[in-house]
């Protein structure tokens, strides 16, 4: 069993990319601009920075228009953003079982909001924010506090993530690494990849209840 799971928290714990991408794409057809949501989204998922980045080198969108959507993303999301089918069954067993699990994500403290409203947060031992400093993925920095922080084994621990940010991540702090994907995706930073949360019971080591 994987004694200590890292979650990261966009498209893996919680469904935020379409309410995200949805907002982004609005935003910009104030503009006047028509970019398809697909195209968005897949810039997302690399990374926020990145999408960030290729729009304001695509097109003439400035920090108002970065901070607009920030402000309507965290608005929305609170009240639209909901975990994946099975993810409080499974935070749920591993604590039981014995485990901890520990939230690593560039977000701030919307999440660990996020995690409260829908009774998740009583699963999680700590907690890594954007407030807290670190350098961003793929630094090994926030894996290696929280491995020392709580004397961890690396062999024991594991950080689950949809990107290859979070996989090269866990990498460098010389943990394991699950890919949380889509069914046509593979990564060969992945010590383990999964489709769906049903899958991450095995590959975790509890029992699915």
């Amino acid at each position: 069993m994987f004694k200590h799971v890292m979650w990261d928290f966009d498209g893996t714990l919680f469904n935020t990319y379409p309410i995200m991408g949805q907002i982004f794409q609005d935003l910009l057809k104030e503009k006047g601009i028509d970019e398809p949501l697909e195209e968005i989204l897949k810039q997302m998922k690399i990374s926020m920075s990145t999408a960030v980045n290729h729009y304001k080198e695509k097109y003439p969108i400035d920090e108002i228009f970065i901070e607009d959507y920030h402000n309507k993303r965290t608005a929305r999301e609170i009240e639209l953003s909901e975990p994946f089918e099975g993810m409080e069954r499974i935070c749920r067993s591993i604590s039981d079982s014995g485990g901890s699990n520990y939230l690593y994500t560039h977000r701030g403290e919307s999440a660990i909001a996020l995690l409260k409203k829908y009774g998740l947060s009583r699963y999680f031992s700590d907690y890594i924010t954007k407030e807290d400093g670190f350098e961003r993925k793929p630094s090994p920095d926030a894996i290696q506090h929280l491995v020392k922080k709580h004397n961890m084994e690396k062999d024991e621990t594991i950080m689950i993530g949809d990107r290859e940010l979070d996989l090269l991540s866990a990498k460098n702090a010389g943990i394991h690494s699950c890919y949380f994907a889509e069914r046509d995706k593979e990564s060969r930073y992945a010590d383990f990849t999964v489709h769906d949360v049903k899958q991450l019971f095995s590959i975790i080591g509890v029992k699915f209840e």
